[in-house]
This record gives structure tokens, C-alpha cells and sequence, in this order.
């Protein structure tokens, strides 16, 4: 009897050592390689409204010498290696968001539309297919809200064809930035090289049908219901930030108060060369990341790397940003 099963279970084996070669090569089939990511949106509710964090892409470059005005590039090149980035290459994130209000879809900030899609290479520029993705339709967004003139922050007003991305909506900026870049005295006192092209890019993009929608906002005041706008000028001349608030959750859409967190949340003395004042821009970031810190305020960085939600702690003389887990509900 056991001669019969050791016999039996030997056959077996050797039926299974024949297959074995047949059922290996059947794993070897070539899979082509995708070479893209999936579509970059999340979604989170603050309340009863839903947010949509839709990413505009990245932009990657050359650490420039003078990218922190008032510290050596060894010192940012450091902050670089800390934050486990490359000393030698900046990467910029862009995160626009779409609130629905239930009423209401609003677009904050518009990411640099379809030159920067063509100069990145696909890069940057994706917010438009990204919100596709999502559900939106360009002709669904009620409101359109400009934190400051910066150009990935107001170029995705205008489509490919230079006519408006967003034919329906209504287009509201702030009154300091509006009146500041539209000062022809001011442009010609602009200094040359980056405000020269900040003005420049600015009068490009405000074209006349662009102005006619162009409604003009006020620091400390609810411009849409429920998106109150909040002074944080330094960045730029007129810059805003917004608080989007229902019932009783709320979070602090920052725009530029903040560049990328690893470099400039830890080290808000540090003065980027896109900050307009520089030592005005540190008193804002001081400012307002204080009160984050205090009222343990959920914060939405434009230039937080994707989706950019996170709650902000003291960290030194800075802060630093504790990402929030991802969420695969809403």
C-alpha cells in the first residue's frame, strides 16, 4: 500500500516538473511600460462643501544662486539635503483647488495654463486635463478667485487659444494687486528683469474679455459664501490668502504665504527671490503660520507638494508641515 503511494505521489510530481517550465514562461509575457502617471486630483470635505485639490503638475530647475536672497546657496543647498531634495534642482508643486459649495463651484487660482504645459514638456500645465479627470467642466465653474498676478497663478484664465478657459465664470482678484499692476506709473517704475515680466505677463493675460468679468475683493471680507479673503501681502503687492469655512470646519488656502514648505515653512526668515518685499513677506509667514500653529488650523499650500493638506507645528525658529494621511474616502 504505501509502495502504491509513493509510486502514485512520484508520477504526480514528475506531471508537476513537466508543467512547471509551461506555467514559469506564462509569467515572462512582456508588459508594456505606461510612462505617465494617473490623473492628479483628491477630494476632501470642510464641512458640507467638498474640495477639490486638482494639480497644475511641477516645475523643475536649476537652483538658481540668488534663489534666497539673504542666505548663501551652501545654506539653501543644505536646507535642500535636509528635506531629502536635490542641492542642485528646485521642484515646484502647483495645487489648485475647486470648492463646491453645493451651490456654487469655485476655482482658487488657475495654475499656468497651456504655455506651461508646451515649455514643461507636460510637466506643468496639467490642470485643465486634471480637472477633466475630476468631473469639471470648464463651463460649470461659477467663480474664478485670483489669490495674487503671479503667472501660475492667473495664466489658466486664458485657453490655448488665448480666449477664456472658463467662458462663464465670473473673475474676482484683489483690489491692492488689481490697481498695482494695472498702474502704468508702477510699470514703469517696475525694476528690470523679474517685475519687468511679473507686469508684462499680467497686462497679457487681462485681456479685454478677461476684464470685463473681473470682479474686485477686499482683505477681511466673505467674497463668495462660505471663502472669506485674508490679507498676506509681502509675497506680492495686494497678495491674498482665503479661508474656506462650513459649518464648523474650516481650512487656510494660503496661495504663496509660504513657497515650498521644506525651504521656506523652516525657515521663514529666508527671503525667495519672487517675494516682492521680502522682509514683509517673512512678517506675514510669521504671522500667519503663528496663528496656524495656535488655532491648529488645517492649511492648503499652493506649492505644497500634491494634495498639499496639512496641519503646521513650531519647529525651531521655523515650522514645519505634518502632512495629512491620505484619505481613500471623502
Amino acid at each position: 500500500m504505501i509502495e502504491h503511494i509513493s509510486r502514485r505521489a512520484a508520477l504526480v510530481g514528475a506531471a508537476a516538473t513537466t508543467l512547471l517550465p509551461l506555467a514559469v514562461g506564462s509569467t515572462h509575457a512582456a508588459a508594456p511600460l505606461t510612462g505617465r502617471q494617473a490623473p492628479g486630483w483628491y477630494r476632501y470635505k470642510v464641512g458640507s462643501f467638498e474640495v477639490t485639490v486638482v494639480t497644475d503638475g511641477v516645475n523643475r530647475f536649476k537652483m538658481a544662486s540668488d534663489h534666497v536672497t539673504n542666505r548663501p546657496l551652501a545654506d539653501v543647498s543644505a536646507g535642500q539635503v535636509a528635506a531629502y531634495h536635490d542641492p542642485n534642482m528646485m521642484t515646484t508643486p502647483y495645487n489648485p483647488i475647486v470648492v463646491n459649495t453645493g451651490s456654487r463651484l469655485v476655482l482658487i487660482d488657475t495654475g499656468g495654463g497651456d504655455g506651461a504645459f508646451k515649455s514643461s514638456k507636460g510637466m506643468a500645465g496639467q490642470m485643465m486635463a486634471n480637472m477633466a479627470a475630476a468631473g469639471f467642466d470648464p463651463n460649470a465653474i461659477d467663480t474664478v478667485i485670483v489669490s495674487h498676478y503671479h503667472g501660475d497663478h492667473i495664466n489658466g484664465l486664458l485657453d490655448a487659444s488665448n480666449g477664456l478657459a472658463f467662458p462663464n465664470a465670473e473673475i474676482m482678484a484683489p483690489t491692492a494687486e488689481h490697481k498695482f499692476f494695472m498702474d502704468d506709473g508702477e510699470m514703469s517704475r517696475a525694476p528690470a528683469g523679474r517685475m519687468q515680466t511679473v507686469f508684462k505677463n499680467a497686462r497679457r493675460v487681462l485681456t479685454p474679455e478677461v476684464m470685463k468679468r473681473i470682479k474686485l475683493y477686499d482683505p477681511g471680507k466673505e467674497i463668495v459664501p462660505g471663502i472669506t479673503a485674508v490679507e498676506t501681502n509681502g509675497h506680492s503687492w495686494g497678495h491674498n490668502s482665503h479661508i474656506v469655512a462650513s459649518g464648523n470646519d474650516k481650512v487656510f488656502v494660503q496661495a504663496d504665504v509660504t513657497h515650498v514648505p521644506w525651504l521656506f515653512a523652516r525657515n521663514p526668515e529666508w527671503h525667495a527671490f519672487y517675494d516682492q518685499d521680502g522682509p514683509k513677506a517673512e512678517a506675514t509667514r510669521r504671522r500667519i503660520y503663528d496663528m496656524l500653529v495656535a488655532d491648529r488650523t488645517l492649511v492648503q499650500g499652493f506649492h505644497y507638494p500634491f494634495p498639499g493638506l496639512a496641519y503646521i507645528e513650531k519647529a525651531g525658529n521655523g515650522y514645519r508641515e505634518i502632512p495629512l494621511p491620505w484619505s481613500p474616502t471623502i
